[in-house]
């Protein structure tokens, strides 16, 4: 789901790299400090933290899902700021911190000791989970975390252009670039891959055919494939047929719905405001092809709920994360469908999800199941801001790609020394 601020990204892998140091050091901190609930329930008082949904109804729904869970008042803290993980991590030092928050899986988390065990309310029904989700929230065979949603990221296009313009559908990255130039006027932009570009830089990696990290928690990302990707996204830079000024990011369709562009990256949970602005007049496809042992992609984001293992509160936590995320089924079909598009983690929800059964929204599911990428747990904050760093000065400047990603490897090797040694 999309971001109520414009200037923050909420769907990529950016995360607050202030609030993520702070991990190392937390101390233990209750959550049980006398807070009011918000909820019909009696005894524990919980309280829950969520970023602020673009989409509408939202956090009514959250708080509508907790008003109804009988065995503790669970509070939601609906944080419309763009700051919310910073907020949430400088909350998690104090008396004040949340018994459940909604999170990404990082190893940070798990290794400081910050966030608890959920095996064992997840094994019951670990099998009906996409596996790329439990691998991505397991480590040392314990799992960290419940997936709500997953969230594919693929480029949407308006037909009506390309037909006009006689473009196919790209599945190389030449000939995106390609599309790009011939699709651009005097009015309309080729492409939008976000205004500064690093929400693709995910995408880079895994159509160039390679990895964040390798299996045994080594740089798997600096290879020719990525080399010749960066290379050609810093000509497109400087081509023209860019957008690079929207007035909203890529989580945001307002571009593509408002011809600011042919064709623009985004999520999934779009869909619907695409739908809405433009009828049938659009496609998707995923990320295509980067040099020669490319091969597409669709990048998956997405939020999944953790309990504070350092609070007072931690199994009424898990006992009130396994009701809501486990157990109610009924309602988290409706979150994942009903403010916008996303796909069910549970294999036995998705199949029951009709909204997403026909059109683009079946095709996107398609997508995802064909060439669907998932975090790596171990690619942490520092490193992926290692890489921002990369598109910043291989694309948007005039870095040697080849020096861009030496001084990654320097960053990221330091970062994992300190976590595997």
């Amino acid at each position: 789901m999309s971001a109520m601020s414009s200037n923050w990204d909420r769907r990529s892998v950016l995360r607050a790299a202030a609030g993520l140091a702070a991990l190392g050091p937390l101390a233990a901190c209750g959550s049980n400090n006398g807070r009011s609930g918000g909820g019909s329930g009696s005894g524990k008082n919980l309280v829950q933290y969520f970023h602020a949904y673009g989409e509408a109804g939202t956090e009514q729904a959250i708080k509508r899902y907790a008003k109804a869970y009988s065995k503790a008042d669970v509070t939601t803290q609906w944080i419309t700021s763009n700051t919310f993980e910073t907020k949430l991590f400088a909350a998690l030092l104090t008396a004040q911190a949340p018994d459940v928050f909604e999170f990404h899986p990082q190893i940070q988390m798990i290794k400081s000791g910050q966030v608890a065990d959920l095996t064992d309310i997840i094994d019951p029904v670990k099998d009906d989970f996409n596996p790329a989700d439990i691998k991505s929230h397991t480590v040392d065979g314990k799992i960290y975390g419940v997936r709500m949603i997953d969230d594919p990221q693929f480029f949407y296009y308006r037909k009506s252009m390309l037909e006009k313009a006689n473009v196919s559908v790209p599945t190389t990255l030449d000939e995106l670039i390609e599309a790009g130039a011939k699709l651009t006027t005097s009015k309309v932009k080729g492409l939008f891959l976000g205004n500064d570009l690093t929400a693709i830089q995910n995408n880079l990696i895994f159509s160039a055919g390679a990895e964040t990290l390798d299996a045994k928690n080594q740089i798997a990302y600096h290879t020719d494939g990525v080399i010749e990707g960066l290379t050609k996204l810093h000509t497109l830079f400087n081509s023209g047929h860019l957008l690079l000024d929207s007035p909203t990011d890529f989580w945001d369709p307002s571009a593509i719905n408002q011809g600011l562009c042919a064709i623009q990256f985004g999520g999934m949970w779009s869909m619907p405001a695409i739908q809405q602005a433009l009828g049938d007049d659009f496609g998707i496809f995923p990320f295509p092809k980067v040099g020669s042992s490319g091969r597409l992609s669709v990048y998956n984001g997405g939020w999944s709920m953790f309990v504070n293992a350092k609070g007072n509160n931690v199994d009424a936590a898990k006992e009130y994360v396994k009701w809501l995320w486990i157990d109610q089924k009924k309602d988290q079909e409706d979150w994942a469908t009903s403010y916008g598009f996303h796909i069910p983690p549970r294999a036995s929800i998705a199949a029951q999800a009709t909204k997403l059964k026909s059109g683009q929204a079946a095709e996107a599911v398609k997508l995802f199941n064909t060439y669907g990428h998932f975090d790596n747990i171990g690619f942490t904050q520092a490193m992926i801001t290692a890489f921002n760093d990369v598109m910043a000065n291989a694309v948007r400047k005039n870095m040697d790609p080849k020096k861009a990603l030496d001084q990654c490897d320097t960053k990221v090797n330091r970062e994992l020394k300190k976590l595997f040694g």
